[in-house]
């Protein structure tokens, strides 16, 4: 059973992680792989706005996804979006990322061999996940503007969505120690972190969300 105190820490960082960019037209929008479909719904749904003329989806597969996404999950996103209506032709598909860096750098390289100029990314993620990918594509792709998205859900709803309340925790306790730790690291750029959000983030820690976490050192 969780706890209402516990849930009153997921909310804070959910919070946090929200990026609350204002949508405007991009050169290209990727979409980050996990084992979330509703980012390619989020990223076809933007497509047919008019928010962008072509989609990256990234992702090879993890523990996570290898038995959900057998193909890899950018290959499950492109067929979600195809079935949704996207042409072939406004799809790449970049299949070898493992993790958020590889997502950027990966689809980076794909964009500059077909040789598409690009100044603004639109960058799809889980709505946990925004600040995370955000701080991530700012320091390994620094020319470029980057516009986070996300589904427009409450915490309530996404772990219906999902229906597997420890995995969303755990998940969202990872994203939070890699903006802690990533920076120090290079990996990412640093972002000032409340203190609210960090007791939370050690309170759900402690009560053992811990499955999505990296080595600290």
């Amino acid at each position: 059973m969780i706890s209402v105190q516990t849930w009153s820490d997921a909310q804070r960082l959910w919070d946090f992680q929200q990026m609350h960019h204002e949508l405007r037209p991009c050169s290209v929008a990727i979409g980050l792989g996990s084992h979330d479909l509703g980012v390619a719904d989020v990223t076809v749904n933007l497509y047919k706005r008019g928010m962008f003329p072509l989609i990256v989806f990234t992702g090879a597969t993890s523990r996570t996804t290898r038995d959900r996404m057998p193909r890899g999950e950018a290959e499950h996103y492109r067929e979600r979006a195809l079935d949704l209506g996207v042409p072939p032709s406004a799809i790449l598909v970049e299949p070898r990322a493992r993790n958020t860096g590889e997502n950027i750098n990966f689809s980076r390289a794909l964009l500059e061999k077909r040789s598409i100029d690009v100044s603004s990314v639109l960058l799809v993620s889980k709505p946990y996940e925004e600040r995370r990918a955000y701080a991530t594509a700012r320091r390994l792709w620094p020319a470029v503007e980057i516009i986070s998205a996300s589904a427009p859900m409450t915490l309530p709803e996404y772990v219906g969505s999902i229906k597997d309340p420890r995995l969303v925790l755990d998940m969202l306790v990872g994203a939070q120690q890699r903006l802690l730790i990533y920076p120090d690291r290079g990996f990412m750029i640093k972002q000032e972190v409340p203190e609210s959000v960090a007791a939370a983030y050690e309170r759900l820690c402690a009560e053992g969300f811990t499955s999505r976490l990296v080595p600290a050192t």
